[in-house]
């Protein structure tokens, strides 16, 4: 699929902000590093003014999304004031001592990019941590019997079909630091992996007989884990970026799904059924290992994905219904945080994407601040929204 200029580098200059920093951090209630406030569990107050209109609102759902709470000027820890005639122009006060902690201007792009890019300003501020304003994910849209991959903002707005296969999709996968997606597909009629090159190829990664399902990017892009059924069962195998080099890592008769990577490469978390119930075990990817099962507490765990930092597993378990959970990625009793299926972390490791019901059947996406259990929704795209894949 061609993109159109203005598409393509605006991926790449959102891309390109992906990642975090900061050293001066604090830890929550669960244990999640986090942003250096007192007690950072809780939201940061925070009153804004100033603004109108669209910028008004995209700089609240930012900021709370982001871990703060928006409250009146004499509740307030920090005052974010400006205004938003022409372009954005946006200020952080401390709310007792008034100290001015950042002002700037902001030009280029629409009054939404503008806000993005004040809301990461003011959290990198007061929390010492990249923001995720400017981030984008990948997504699953289904519309009846065919589903096509998207793109959007973090927040859902901005979407851009990237895939026009007619045919059943899923599985969208970033590779950390490139504008390069897998993704699985039933175009030829069975279900195969590919590696998707925003605005430029599509090539077929692995095409054996039986299923070709759940790519999942190395952290350092040069290398993909998927799960293959040509030996019989469904097993873990890893290969390079372009699907040579093949290496099958489990041999289990009850098969796996569902690969995600530690953030150094040399771990691979997977589903499998080895001890009845799906649950979560590490596989090290040098090979000749063998699977540890990672966690107690809750039952039937699928779709892990391990935050950025390498310090939590975040799945979806059911439990009568679908949960949201983490897990510590030494092992222990596991979290549960909300109802919900799919979560992504973000760049900062502390925001989930995460998909719930929107209504006549349909599924949305949603984010969650994952310390103070804040969550908000994103806007929908006509159809139903799951399996987001947060850009790193």
């Amino acid at each position: 699929m061609k993109l159109t200029r203005r598409e393509f580098w605006q991926w790449v200059v959102v891309a390109s902000l992906a990642g975090q920093a900061g050293s001066a951090q604090a830890q929550s209630e669960t244990g999640l590093v986090i942003d250096k406030t007192a007690d950072s569990s809780k939201a940061i107050p925070i009153a804004i003014s100033g603004f109108t209109g669209e910028a008004a609102a995209v700089l609240r759902f930012d900021l709370e999304v982001m871990g703060c709470k928006v409250v009146a000027t004499d509740q307030a820890t920090y005052l974010v004031s400006g205004k938003n005639e022409g372009n954005v122009q946006g200020f952080l006060h401390e709310a007792r001592s008034k100290k001015q902690r950042l002002g700037k201007a902001y030009s280029g792009g629409t009054q939404r990019v503008q806000t993005h890019a004040f809301a990461d300003d003011v959290i990198l501020e007061i929390t010492g941590v990249k923001g995720i304003a400017q981030t984008q994910v990948a997504f699953k849209v289904d519309r009846g019997t065919t589903s096509e991959i998207y793109l959007s903002d973090f927040d859902g707005h901005g979407p851009v079909q990237v895939t026009r296969d007619n045919s059943i999709v899923s599985a969208p996968s970033w590779v950390p630091g490139q504008q390069v997606i897998y993704y699985n597909s039933y175009k030829s009629g069975f279900p195969d992996i590919y590696r998707h090159e925003l605005g430029g190829v599509r090539r077929v990664v692995a095409k054996f007989s039986g299923s070709n399902i759940t790519p999942a990017a190395s952290p350092d892009g040069r290398r993909v884990a998927m799960i293959l059924s040509k030996g019989g069962n469904p097993n873990l195998y890893v290969a390079n970026a372009d699907g040579s080099g093949l290496v099958q890592l489990t041999r289990t008769k009850e098969g796996e799904s569902s690969p995600c990577w530690s953030p150094d490469g040399r771990t691979i978390c997977v589903v499998s059924r080895t001890s009845g119930r799906p649950a979560l075990y590490l596989v090290p990817t040098s090979g000749g290992g063998t699977m540890k099962r990672l966690m107690t507490g809750v039952m039937n765990a699928t779709e892990p994905d391990w935050s950025p930092d390498g310090k939590w597993l975040a799945f979806t378990s059911q439990m009568g219904s679908f949960q949201i959970c983490v897990v510590s990625a030494e092992g222990g009793e596991a979290k549960t945080l909300v109802a919900g299926a799919d979560p992504s972390w973000a760049p900062n490791s502390r925001t989930l994407a995460f998909v719930r019901a929107s209504g006549r059947g349909m599924r949305g996406l949603s984010l969650l601040d994952v310390p103070t259990k804040q969550v908000k929704d994103c806007a929908l795209v006509a159809g139903s929204n799951s399996q987001p894949s947060w850009a790193r």
